[in-house]
């Protein structure tokens, strides 16, 4: 799972925040199943190099919106999936659209143009 995320300490976003949505892409891209373990919160924080409570706060907000679920004792892991988790992964995508269609606009891309870019591209 690690090998997956790349956090960036000189981007604009704070690290928990890159985490979050990193682990969030890769349960709804499904690099991550459910029922999946993921490693402690001290393996994370060694593997990037960063504050434990960094990676503690992003996996603290995943729990809370039910991304991920821990039980006492046992490793965090992958929880079912949700309609809220159905919404947001929706709103992650609408986000990536609307940046695309923007730049599109600014360079006077059409919408015909755009999808065939988008068509060579997925393949």
């Amino acid at each position: 799972m690690l090998e997956f995320i790349n956090v960036n300490p000189n981007s604009g976003d704070p690290i928990y925040k890159q985490l979050h949505e990193q682990i969030v892409r890769l349960i709804v891209g499904g690099q991550l199943s459910i029922g999946e373990q993921l490693p402690s919160v001290r393996k994370i924080a060694e593997h990037f190099s960063v504050n434990p409570m960094t990676v503690s706060r992003a996996i603290s907000q995943l729990v809370e919106q039910g991304w991920l679920e821990r039980r006492r004792g046992q490793p965090t892991c992958v929880a079912q999936k949700s309609q809220q988790q159905t919404q947001q992964q929706d709103t992650l995508l609408f986000n990536g659209a609307d940046q695309l269609i923007q730049q599109a606009k600014q360079l006077d891309v059409s919408q015909a143009v755009l999808i065939e870019l988008i068509k060579k591209r997925w393949k």
